[in-house]
């Protein structure tokens, strides 16, 4: 495998150190190194390496450590790469409570370790030190290592510094900024070392090739649950995934590191996100890599690609945007992702039609694929990731206004008075077809208004296969082994006709079953997450209404609960759901808000990774009512639904961030959200009407306020089931981010995205 796929493995050359003598080697407790005085550093023994205050701008510094032996100073991680300090004032300090801090010269701490102590730690016994390997670490005599920076990794892997599952390598933002980029490689949950591109608008997979659909067929595994990678000095770099890599000059003697680098690939353009939507990457090797706008587009912030291009153009949304819309050819143009369906063998009038009946459609791919003996159409809602390469044998067909054909045709423009009359007259004689259309389709509706219009509509779905109710009958046997409850029916289990095990939901006659079934196909049918529930078929006969889901081994959250089987997975199974939430949110065609967010709704696969599912009582949002959604009832499950409910406030996406994190505050203190609890300190029984009232009560004993959180006595609110089988500092973790999401003000609540970014990012610091 060739080294440059993913990252750049620089071999530095020995040349004479280039750093002054050290100051000191240890810092002791009450000691600082300061900012103003560029001698205050430590250095390593062997003079390899330096740690201490880095330039990275006018009058702006990070704490950083940085590789001396090299024809220039070599940074190998940073502190504060996110937010800088002055060049006054600003010091690193070991503080009275065994921790490093990093404060600005207004006194603000900007950067700290997690390195609080159960106790009193004499002061005599703590140094900080910088190893020959270029790891800072903070030691005492008696406990060991209490904190190190090899377990936080900024952009670099150094020789036996490993990546773990709770480790992120992030790219610097340029050549210049050494800021948090939008590059990261990292463990996903599936156990395979992954590249993900998380740009300022939107975030996708790069490496392994997404098209791929297997991992294996990368020649990587997802039957490992260690999740470590490592780089040893020989320039060999080997991960549980069984990713294998030698450098070229393995075995020379020499400084090597691993850095996630933007650039680092041998076709640059294949990175997603380099050149930003409604853009693409060209590339040769004489002049590089070049990002481009696509025709009727303009950059959108000059120099910055990450945010790409805008269209000068628009086309508009109503009843007759079809019929002022065309499309342009343009060939060996690829753009990954985004599709609002696949269509396999059909034609290009076909694929066409399929696009101007969907306002959000940008345009449509169009690619002969032999395995499936012809053509595959791909109609795109966003234009992301594009990039012209002669060896992709397709087309992107870009949708622009029919005026704008015509402006290119008579070399003019939209100011054109002529062709402002044409594109007047276009539009009336389109809008009158439009009508006429329209009038006849409603006298053919009133002809067959007996008719059932849910069964004949979802005739027309392709992307999942329609079962006979007999074939579901026959593989439940008689509809007998009820694996769960969705928000609108009973689900069973049962055999496809393939032999295919699934998970079969029979939604009530009686509880609006054809709502919720139009709600939940029209839903899943436009998610894709791999946090989410996958939709297998759907059944649509007479009164029956059927949703097929894949099988989940080891059925609901809710199971594993109430049977005290999980440990260490809860924190995964937190970090995965989050995930997933956060896609519904944020990330998919259109926002969806869960509104019955609950164990039961969260399945474990053979992994114990969870994937959120029943979507029952979703709630489709438009874009323009992300923040102002009505509902008609009530939505949820007692215990869990957030005080917007009961209190008849706006609903947004914030009732799922409450509904998770009373989930979460079950998962760790293993106490259902409603019923009878034992109050804390003997009190007899309680009842309790929400979970965070439990845990409120149990943590204002230990603390006086928000500043006292540390002293939480986290073995007093854990479920005392684990029997210590649990990281703390995770639990600790998961109980802050918890906490914050039931705040009682949603406007209080984090984002699902920022949930994930806590969870995954400040679990390392």
């Amino acid at each position: 495998m060739d080294i440059s796929i993913f990252f750049l493995l620089l071999m530095l050359i020995q040349t004479p150190l280039l750093s002054s003598s050290p100051k000191t080697f240890d810092v002791l407790r009450g000691s600082s190194l300061s900012v103003e005085d560029p001698s205050d550093k430590l250095v390593s023994l062997n003079g390899d390496f330096s740690a201490g205050f880095f330039p990275v701008g006018e009058n702006a510094f990070c704490f950083a450590i940085w590789l001396t032996r090299s024809s220039a100073p070599t940074v190998v991680w940073m502190a504060n790469r996110d937010d800088p300090v002055d060049g006054t004032g600003s010091q690193l300090s070991l503080s009275k409570d065994g921790k490093l801090r990093l404060t600005n010269s207004a006194g603000i701490t900007v950067w700290a370790t997690r390195t609080a102590a159960s106790t009193p730690l004499e002061s005599s016994k703590l140094q900080l030190q910088l190893q020959n390997t270029g790891n800072l670490v903070l030691n005492h005599s008696e406990s060991g290592v209490i904190w190190q920076s090899f377990d936080s990794p900024t952009d670099t892997l150094l020789p036996q510094q490993t990546l773990t599952r709770i480790s992120t390598l992030v790219s610097k933002s340029s050549e210049v900024d050494c800021s948090s980029g939008y590059y990261k490689l990292f463990f996903d949950n599936d156990n395979v070392l992954r590249l993900l591109y998380q740009g300022p608008v939107v975030s996708s997979l790069y490496w392994p090739d997404p098209e791929l659909s297997d991992p294996g067929l990368a020649g990587r595994s997802m039957y490992n649950s260690s999740r470590a990678a490592v780089l040893n000095e020989s320039g060999y770099f080997w991960s549980s995934d069984h990713l294998v890599i030698q450098a070229t000059d393995f075995g020379v003697k020499t400084h090597r590191r691993l850095t996630i680098d933007r650039d680092a690939v041998s076709d640059p353009c294949t990175i997603h996100g380099i050149c930003g939507p409604n853009s693409f990457c060209s590339y040769d090797h004489a002049s590089g890599r070049r990002c481009s706008c696509l025709q009727g587009f303009k950059m959108k912030d000059p120099p910055d690609w990450s945010f790409g291009c805008e269209a000068e153009f628009n086309i508009p949304c109503n009843q007759s945007h079809g019929k002022l819309s065309s499309f342009v050819q343009l060939s060996h143009f690829h753009f990954y992702g985004y599709d609002l369906e696949f269509l396999p063998n059909v034609t290009l009038q076909h694929c066409e039609n399929e696009c101007l009946t969907t306002c959000s459609c940008k345009g449509f791919q169009f690619v002969f694929k032999a395995d499936y003996g012809g053509y595959l159409c791909y109609p795109k809602y966003k234009l992301y990731n594009g990039q012209l390469t002669p060896n992709f044998e397709g087309d992107l067909y870009l949708r622009v206004p029919k005026a704008a054909e015509l402006s290119r045709q008579v070399r003019g423009t939209y100011e054109n008075k002529t062709l402002k009359l044409l594109l007047w007259f276009t539009t009336a004689v389109g809008g009158l077809e439009v009508t006429c259309i329209f009038l006849v389709l409603f006298s053919l509706f009133m002809s067959s208004k007996n008719s059932d219009p849910v069964a004949e509509g979802y005739l027309l779905m392709s992307r999942f296969k329609r079962f006979k109710f007999s074939e579901l009958k026959k593989g439940t046997r008689g509809f007998v082994e009820v694996i769960g409850r969705g928000g609108g029916g009973v689900v069973y289990k049962g055999i496809l006709p393939d032999k295919r095990v699934a998970a079969i939901e029979r939604l009530d006659e009686a509880n609006q079953g054809e709502a919720e079934f139009l709600t939940e196909v029209n839903t899943i049918g436009r998610l894709n997450h791999m946090n989410l529930i996958d939709m297998l078929g759907y059944c649509v006969e007479g009164k029956h209404r059927l949703l097929l889901y894949e099988n989940m081994e080891h059925g609901s959250l809710a199971d594993k609960l109430t049977s005290n089987e999980l440990d260490w997975e809860k924190f995964d199974i937190a970090v995965g759901t989050a995930k997933g939430l956060a896609y519904l949110h944020e990330e998919c065609l259109e926002w969806v808000l869960h509104c019955d967010v609950k164990p039961h709704n969260i399945l474990l696969d053979s992994n114990y990774q969870p994937k959120v599912a029943d979507f029952g009582l979703s709630k489709l949002l438009n874009r323009g009512e992300r923040d102002h959604s009505n509902f008609s009832k009530m939505r949820g499950t007692r215990g869990y639904m957030a005080p917007e409910w009961v209190y008849n406030r706006p609903i947004t996406s914030k009732v799922d961030v409450y509904s998770y994190g009373i989930v979460v505050l079950e998962m760790v203190t293993g106490k259902s959200p409603t019923g009878t609890q034992h109050s804390p300190g003997g009190g007899g029984a309680k009842e309790y009407n929400r979970l965070d009232s439990l845990v409120r009560e149990k943590i204002m004993m230990h603390a006086d306020g928000e500043a006292s959180r540390e002293s939480w006595n986290i073995e007093e609110i854990v479920d005392p089931s684990m029997g210590g089988r649990y990281d703390s500092a995770k639990m600790e973790l998961l109980l802050k981010v918890a906490w914050q999401c039931v705040a009682e003000d949603k406007d209080d609540r984090p984002t699902m995205t920022q949930v994930v970014e806590m969870l995954c990012c400040d679990e390392v610091n």
